[in-house]
């Protein structure tokens, strides 16, 4: 008598339901770190040993002006270490100190090059290192490095509040002219408000391309603004979705007038920190003519940024002091921003911070979008393109009027 076939199993079932969830996601974990351990413990089997040249790459970070001495600051950017045998400053040899020992990868070292320098004069800084490879540092005018005490901050604090929360203070006079303006308008100036975060945007996405090229590539480079974009875009959409499941009021249009207020309050304000990170950084490589005019211009340039934040909530009557609020969020980021670049200004935490005001500032045209809708449905009506194109224009001029 032959024993009798096992139960075939059920069709569709599955041998591991009685295994724990949490196993299963521990055991494919558990096995990755092994096969990574016994790699690195037979020394990498199959990989041949490395020939050529070790490969060296140094990004110089930031430049410290002193009295008779320069200070450069560089990131090792590169897989091997780097020695800095000798530098040079106008092709003559100088003596230096720092970065006595190999710079690893992702390492920083600072060469404080024993060099008398010249007010106004450019200098050209070569450090050379221990296989011959160069590294060459412009100084286009050399002016020395302000001390970061009390009266520094002051006055970084004084510049931002001129170039972003004065000017935003001063947009947001428009509050009581929009309420004036007949409804069919409003598109318009909506359809204008658009416009200048277009031009924000666009400014702010090739500053921080500028500032990613000229620093470190081993944090990521460009790709550091586009991460910072879409970083802020889903972290402000999130909280915008937050704001409005509080129970603010729905409108036919879009989100509320208060709330798209804000984010485009928090927008302008981000794009403001990016901002003044640049102008605080310019200013302690003296980059930065703090002249009467450039100050207006910045002045002019920011001021339609408040005309930008009151838009939203022209057809309400929001209190005093929300709208104070509203133009410490969009302005006073420009102050902490002057004291990043002036203080501890890094090419990449610049190039991020812009990309994050670029992201920002998209959602927030996302928001404010379907109130260009008019009677038949449409976003991209006449009107509506006449003012997208007069914000561009208007931000551009007021633009040409600033130079860091």
């Amino acid at each position: 008598m032959s024993a009798p076939a096992a139960p075939s199993p059920t069709p569709g079932s599955d041998p591991a339901r009685n295994v724990p969830a949490w196993l299963l996601g521990v055991v494919p974990l558990v096995l990755i770190v092994l096969a990574l351990g016994a790699f690195l413990a037979l020394d990498g089997p199959g990989l041949a040993d490395r020939t050529g040249p070790p490969v060296e790459e140094l990004a110089v970070e930031r430049t410290t002006l002193k009295p008779g001495s320069i200070a450069v600051t560089v990131r090792n950017d590169g897989p091997d270490a780097v020695t800095i045998a000798q530098a040079q400053v106008n092709d003559a040899f100088v003596q230096f100190t720092g970065a006595e020992t190999p710079i690893g990868r992702l390492g920083t070292a600072t060469v404080r090059l024993q060099q008398p320098w010249v007010e106004g004069e450019a200098y050209s800084v070569v450090l050379l290192t221990s296989t011959g490879a160069t590294v060459a540092h412009e100084i286009a005018a050399a002016v020395p490095t302000p001390e970061t005490d009390t009266s520094f901050f002051g006055l970084m604090a004084l510049l931002g509040i001129y170039v972003g929360v004065i000017p935003v203070a001063l947009g947001m006079l428009w509050l009581p002219w929009l309420r004036r303006v007949p409804p069919a308008w409003m598109r318009g100036l909506m359809a204008l408000t658009i416009g200048l975060l277009v031009f924000l945007a666009i400014d702010a996405t090739l500053e921080g391309f500028e500032l990613a090229a000229e620093g470190s590539q081993a944090f990521g480079g460009q790709a550091l603004v586009l991460i910072g974009a879409v970083a802020s875009f889903l972290l402000l959409t999130g909280v915008s979705e937050v704001v409005k499941r509080r129970g603010r009021r729905a409108a036919s249009a879009g989100a509320p007038g208060g709330t798209l207020a804000m984010l485009v309050a928090i927008g302008i304000g981000l794009h403001n920190l990016g901002e003044g990170v640049a102008i605080g950084a310019a200013y302690a490589t003296g980059a930065l003519a703090l002249g009467a005019f450039l100050v207006v211009g910045f002045a002019l340039h920011n001021t339609t940024e408040g005309l930008a934040v009151v838009a939203p909530v022209a057809n309400e009557q929001p209190r005093l002091r929300r709208l104070a609020l509203l133009g410490v969020i969009a302005g006073a980021p420009a102050v902490l921003g002057a004291w990043i670049g002036a203080a501890a200004f890094n090419s990449s935490v610049a190039a991020f911070l812009f990309g994050f005001g670029a992201g920002a500032i998209v959602q927030v045209i996302v928001q404010l979008a379907p109130t260009l809708r008019d009677d038949d449905g449409r976003s991209l009506h006449p009107v509506a393109v006449g003012g997208m194109l007069a914000g561009l224009v208007l931000m551009f001029g007021t633009g040409l009027l600033v130079s860091v």
